[in-house]
Parts: structure tokens; sequence; C-alpha cells
């Protein structure tokens, strides 16, 4: 994959991810002046993704680190615009979301169901499964650990 490749791919995934960023946050009413912070936030969390991905790093911790990332500008920003955090990062991380995943998975139930078992069927419900969930913890840990961390009372040592 040349670097031109790279890039035009970049650009498609900032523009692809910004857009269900922003819808997500018409749905939970984030304010009018922060819907274009929201479609930042989210295209820079998931390209983040996408080019941890391409340097060979597995979906889940690449989600991790993203979502850590989002969590963290989300907290700078909200104390810039004086807005809670969560307006920023809850629709900023919805395009990480492990869709197809948790689909296929769930298509391999139903399978297994309608046709009864097979291991080809448990196997692909179970690694599918089991990633969607991991990709799920890792976005709910990664997005409060920058609160948990940068909120603390006490002293880090």
């Amino acid at each position: 994959m040349g670097i031109i490749d790279f890039l035009l791919a970049l650009a498609q995934d900032i523009v692809l991810s910004a857009i269900p960023a922003v819808g997500f946050a018409l749905v939970f009413n984030v304010p009018q002046r922060a819907l274009p912070w929201c479609a930042l936030l989210g295209a820079i969390g998931h390209s983040s993704r996408m080019i941890m991905m391409t340097a060979g790093f597995n979906i889940e911790w690449s989600t991790f680190v993203s979502s850590m990332l989002v969590g963290s500008i989300g907290i700078q920003w909200s104390r810039w615009y004086l807005a809670h955090p969560k307006i920023f990062t809850v629709a900023a991380v919805i395009p990480m979301f492990p869709g197809i995943s948790a689909y296929t998975a769930m298509v391999s139930a139903v399978k297994i169901s309608h046709f009864g078992y097979s291991p080809e069927l448990m196997e692909l419900l179970i690694s599918n499964f089991l990633k969607a969930s991991s990709i799920v913890g890792a976005l709910s840990i990664g997005l409060s650990v920058p609160g948990l961390w940068l909120y603390r009372k006490r002293p880090r040592v």
C-alpha cells in the first residue's frame, strides 16, 4: 500500500467517521455549537485507530488507545468550552463500536438455533462475540481512564 493510497484511505476514514459522530450527537441532544467538535473528535478517534491498525496493532488495543485519546481530548475541550466531557466524547466513540463483529455473532447464534449445532458456526459465534466484547470493553475502559487519572484529588505517588 503506497503512501498516496494510505492518505486517501485516511481522508475517507476521517470523513466517514465524522458523519456518525455528528448523527449520534444529534440523537443525544448535544448543543449545536458542539457538533463540529464532536465530528472532529470522532474523526480523530477513528482515524487514530486506523493508523494504529495499519501499523500492526490489533483492533482491541488500537480501540483502547484511541478511546483514551478521545477521552483526554474531550476533557481538555470541556475545560476550554465549559461543558461536560460527555458532550464531546460519547458521540465520538460511537463510530468505533464493533457493529460487524456483533452482527456476525448474532447471525451465527440464529443459524445455530435454526439449523442446529456445528463446530464452524460455534467457532464463528464465540470468536466474534469475544472480539465485540473486547472492543466494547476497550472503549468503555479507555474512555473512563483519562477522567479517573485527570480528576484524581490525591497525589499520584
